[in-house]
This record gives structure tokens, sequence and C-alpha cells, in this order.
């Protein structure tokens, strides 16, 4: 009996051992694995956990919008043994799955994009994004009348909404709110256009637009890929010279176009940071049973090659030191 107890309690004790020495399993969802800030999101969660002893499940979207394959990723990494799930939400479809894996325990962070019933948010403030880029673009017009293009995400997207209507509000024009997921639109957004955040999209995007109102001076675009179409456009149309375009993203590339002048002025976010942190707050979750909530702000620059008055601005070196979080 004696020897049994002590069989007993030695494998009890190898079971407890081997639960705590069991790397946490964390999952990452991003909205496709092509989109630069999203690739950089990835590295910045690969390190933390590497840095932290988790292991980390990645899956993405085809595309911006594919909710389904999100849908199916939350599934798949709940039924493999995630307890923490990061997600940039590619729309509300991911919701009653979201729900379904709660109940099981799972914590799911949104990063970058919110959705109703997330345990936490870290992202940038993305309505503060536009507002930012709007201040410029309205500071470096100066007089001349404005004709606007807005080159949007697609509808009803929260982030597409609140980087539209804050670029809006800080260009002084009507706007809603950064509650609204509704596109604010006034006699100076004289075109726009969905570009699902990509290069080939926006610059179609842009002609488009050039053939309604070929005397547009502002371009706002929802990222740094919609901007390169953009200009490439209106290079094609030989009207790139004295065109504002503004954009939100600061990635590396970005930067180098905003020095290139491509990109007239750029809000700069930190996608690496929104990873890191959710992958720590999945290794407390882990250990210790806490979860995360409410909003952590992670962050934002206005990045330009030319300061204007009234506008607080960094140049592009500085956007180059801390590109998508390399310092």
């Amino acid at each position: 009996m004696k020897l049994s107890t002590t069989l007993l309690l030695s494998t009890l004790s190898l079971a407890t051992s081997a639960a705590f020495a069991a790397e946490p399993i964390i999952g990452l969802i991003t909205k496709t694995d092509t989109n630069p800030f999203f690739v950089k999101m990835k590295e910045g969660a690969q390190a933390e956990a590497k840095k932290a002893g988790a292991k980390l499940m990645s899956a993405a979207g085809k595309k911006d919008g594919d909710t389904a394959s999100q849908i199916t990723a939350l599934e798949n990494m709940a039924a493999a043994g995630a307890k923490t799930i990061l997600i940039t939400s590619t729309g509300d479809a991911i919701i009653p799955t979201v729900k379904k894996v709660q109940a099981k325990g799972v914590q799911v962070i949104a990063l970058d994009s919110p959705f109703d019933g997330a345990d936490a948010l870290f992202a940038t403030d993305n309505y503060k994004a536009g507002v930012l880029i709007g201040q410029y673009a309205k500071a470096a017009l100066g007089a001349k009348p404005a004709k606007i293009a807005m080159l949007d995400l697609f509808p009803g997207h929260p982030v597409g909404a609140q980087r539209h209507n804050g670029f809006m509000t800080g260009f002084g024009l009507k706007a809603n709110d950064a509650k609204s997921n509704e596109l604010s639109s006034t006699a100076e957004t004289v075109c726009a256009g969905d570009t699902d955040g990509n290069q080939a999209k926006g610059q179609t995007a842009m002609e488009n637009c050039l053939q309604k109102n070929p005397d547009i001076n502002v371009v706002y675009t929802i990222n740094e890929p919609a901007a390169a179409g953009a200009y490439n456009a209106l290079k094609k149309a030989g009207k790139e010279k004295g065109v504002i375009i503004v954009s939100v993203d600061g990635g590396c590339q970005g930067i180098k176009d905003t020095a290139a002048g491509v990109i007239t002025a750029t809000s700069q976010q930190y996608p690496l940071k929104m990873a890191s942190m959710g992958v720590a707050a999945g290794v407390e979750y882990a250990k210790s049973g806490k979860k995360a909530s409410g909003y952590v702000d992670t962050g934002v620059t206005l990045i330009a090659a030319k300061t204007v008055a009234g506008v607080d601005s960094k140049d592009t070196k500085v956007g180059m030191d801390l590109c998508w979080g390399n310092k």
C-alpha cells in the first residue's frame, strides 16, 4: 500500500510539473499574411512568444474581409488548446464564434480592429491618426479650395470609418464622431472609392476619381499601399506634382515613400507593439488566470518630410528609426 501511495504521489507530481512546464499556446489571426503591417505584427508576436516561452499559432484571411477564414482559424486554434487568441478582425461575422470560444475559457484580444465582445483591445487611436493627417493636409493646402479624393477600405469597417471621419474632422469638415461606422461626405470630398487597402485597387480607385474630377488636389488614403497606388495613377496622368497624399501606417516602405515625395504625410502606428503586448497578456492569463481588459492605446506619430506651421510632426529619419517597432 505504501509503495502504491508513493507511486501515485510521484505520478501526480510529475503530471503537475508537466502542466506547469507546458508552454502556453497563443493564437494570432490577421486579416492577411501579405500586407506588410500584418507581417510585422506576426514578427512581433513571434519574438515575444519566443522570449516568454510560449507557442504561437498563426493564421490569416485570404484578403481583407475574409471572415470565413478567420472563423475557421478561431475554431481550430481553440480546439488545439490555445487559451488566448489575438485577432485583427475583418468583420463582425466573427463575433458569434468569438463568443463560443470565450465560453470555453479562451481569452480573445482584438489587435488594431475593434469589435464587440473582445476581452481587450490593443490598437492605434485610428480617429486620432485620421485627425493628424487631416490637420496636416489642411495646413499644407493653404487657402486653395479643397477637392478631395477619399480612398477608403470598404464600407462599415470601424478602422476605415475612424480614419476617414478623423481625417475630415482634422481638415475642418463636418464629420461623424469616432463611434460611427458611417463614412461622412461633404461638397469638398469630390470622389470616393474602396481599395481594400491594397495598391492595385488604390490605383484603380484613383484613376476613376481622376476621370470624375481631374483637378483633385488632396488624396486621403486608408493605408500606404493604397497611397502608392494613388500616386501611380496620378503620375500616369501627369498630375503627381502639387497633389497632397496623406495616409496611415508608418511602415518602413511608407516612410521611404514619404521621404521620396510619394506620400506627403502619414500617421505612424506600431503593430509590433500591439502584437507583443497581446502575447504578453496571453502568457499572463496562462500563468495567473487574469484576463486583459479595456482599451490600450499603442500610440501614433505624424511623420512628414516637410513641416507645416501649426502642426506637430516628426521627420522621416525619426520615422525610419521607429517604423513599426524597429526601436
